[in-house]
């Protein structure tokens, strides 16, 4: 399975693709004005203490106080605010927290007015990016993120990820871990760490302490509302928790942006550092690689199933559903149980996709297909658990109800991914909606299929708007000279400017009409 990163740049910001075997599977944004990401760490202030919440709202400089709750605050609060204290006064100057005597740990169902007062500066971390009319959502306990390790300021453990199975490779890391650790800080071994040598485990825990020194000497001058600590860029974050052996291609766009990606990657894997590559031709980017047509067809509210039936998704206030549906797959199979179980597998890697994709977080409930075998829903379950076993987010997959309902829960850090792929109609000047234009021939040449496979149609004309008829006659061995050779049939295009580009007819000899013939679904 190969990966790519692509880059798209703009005076705005840049998007950034993740490929999955040309496939889209990640698209994320990042504006130039892109504050307050996950793992940013400022130094706020306290605004309002909320008893009844348990919270307080501090000052980081964003138009709304962000919330800390005091299960938030992490156990050894008390030594963070004596650091901060020693380091704005001058009175440490060990960055590297060697020979700090750290406070006891907080109660664990205490107040959070006994631990914070009002005007209060603390450290905090962004765990929740601003969402909707909400603003950042915070956390006293630390971390900053490497490639195989996490560091924990004020901490002393050494913790494994639970997907390192191998009780050895477990031993062999915590033990490696301990023995080169500094005092007072923990550290997370993360599952790429798996295998990895003393040298790299090494140089990747100097470079975490290098970030937090750095931090805590701007801290000793900085004010409210500073970023102490910033975490790196959306594309750099994701080469950092990604990079592998399938990692192929990273192609960016603009200059400075693939200089600063080289050096990362040369910092942490030299060897890959070639797979950087900057794109130099005509085509926009996104357009070259495919992108822009797929990014079209994967945000509308209707998706389309590789081997037909579709997917409905819907949003709420509350929560997303999602409905799937068999379509014309009703009519390529005999057996009931066994269409709806094959449309149900094909729709678990859409939806997988699609929950990456768009960032869906919260609860997703999922109406798959009636199946009336408890194996068949069994199976459907561990489809849906391995789809999502490459997510990175966090995320509970629960089995179907009697009732063929699915429910996931996923955590949502940052904002939704919502693109609007309907556009304005040619036709109606404005007054409605069209699916995007872009996928019009896709569905054309998906009906005519129907039409001279299903339906067995024998001479077939279709009239289309100019544009379309050119985009199909084109070239010496056009498409309509492929569909001769495929369905051994000669497709008549007719010319007809009074038809809207995403419209067409398809015609028999007389002229007369063809109807498309669609069984009822199974449900």
């Amino acid at each position: 399975m190969s990966t790519e990163l692509v880059i798209d740049s703009a005076q705005n910001g840049s998007r950034i693709a993740l490929l999955r075997d040309k496939n889209l599977v990640e698209l994320h944004s990042e504006g130039g004005e892109n504050q307050f990401k996950v793992g940013d760490i400022y130094l706020g202030t306290v605004k309002k203490i909320v008893n009844g919440l348990n919270a307080a709202f501090i000052d980081v400089g964003y138009e709304k106080d962000a919330f800390l709750h005091y299960q938030d605050l992490g156990p050894q609060i008390n030594s963070l605010n004596k650091y901060i204290k020693l380091i704005r006064n001058n009175n440490y100057q060990s960055f590297n927290l060697k020979g700090f005597e750290k406070e006891g740990d907080i109660e664990k169902l205490g107040k959070i007015s006994n631990v914070l007062a009002k005007n209060n500066q603390v450290l905090v971390q962004v765990v929740k990016e601003p969402i909707s009319t909400k603003g950042p959502r915070l956390s006293c306990e630390l971390s900053i993120a490497g490639r195989y390790l996490v560091l924990v300021p004020f901490a002393d453990s050494v913790s494994v990820s639970k997907k390192i199975r191998s009780a050895e490779e477990r031993k062999r890391l915590v033990r490696l871990i301990t023995s080169i650790k500094p005092a007072n800080f923990g550290v997370i071994i993360r599952t790429v760490a798996e295998g990895q040598s003393v040298t790299e485990l090494d140089k990747d825990l100097r470079n975490l302490m290098t970030s937090w020194e750095d931090g805590m000497k701007k801290l000793n001058k900085a004010k409210g509302r500073d970023k102490v600590i910033g975490e790196m860029s959306m594309a750099s974050s994701i080469i950092r928790d990604l990079l592998n052996e399938s990692f192929d291609a990273i192609t960016v766009e603009d200059e400075l942006i693939y200089d600063q990606i080289r050096s990362y990657i040369r910092s942490i894997a030299p060897e890959k550092e070639k797979i950087v590559k900057l794109y130099n031709g005509k085509a926009k980017l996104f357009e070259n690689f495919g992108i822009e047509k797929q990014i079209k067809s994967l945000f509308g509210q209707t998706i389309s199933l590789p081997q037909g039936g579709y997917v409905i998704i819907e949003h709420t206030e509350a929560l997303h559903v999602i409905d799937v549906n068999s379509g014309n797959k009703s009519n390529q199979e005999s057996d009931q149980e066994n269409t709806a179980l094959k449309t149900n597998l094909v729709a678990v890697k859409e939806i997988a996709r699609q929950l990456r994709l768009r960032d869906m977080g919260g609860i997703i409930v999922i109406d798959f297909i009636d199946m009336k075998k408890a194996d068949n829903k069994k199976v459907v379950y561990d489809a849906m658990r391995d789809a999502m076993k490459d997510d990175r987010s966090k995320h509970t997959v629960l089995p179907l109800t009697k009732f063929g309902l699915m429910q996931i829960t996923r955590q949502r850090v940052r904002p939704e991914v919502n693109i609007v792929t309907k556009e304005t109609c040619p036709s109606c000047g404005g007054t409605g909606k069209i699916q995007a234009s872009i996928l019009v021939a896709d569905q054309l040449e998906k009906d005519l299929d129907h039409i001279a496979t299903i339906q067995n149609v024998s001479k077939i004309h279709i009239g289309l708007h100019p544009y379309l008829y050119a985009y199909f006659t084109h070239g010496i061995i056009s498409k309509r000279v492929r569909w001769f050779f495929k369905y051994f049939k000669w497709v008549r295009l007719i010319k007809d400017s009074s038809l809207p580009v995403t419209e067409y007819k398809f015609l028999d000899d007389t002229g007369e009409e063809i109807e498309l013939q669609v069984k009822s679904e199974t449900e």
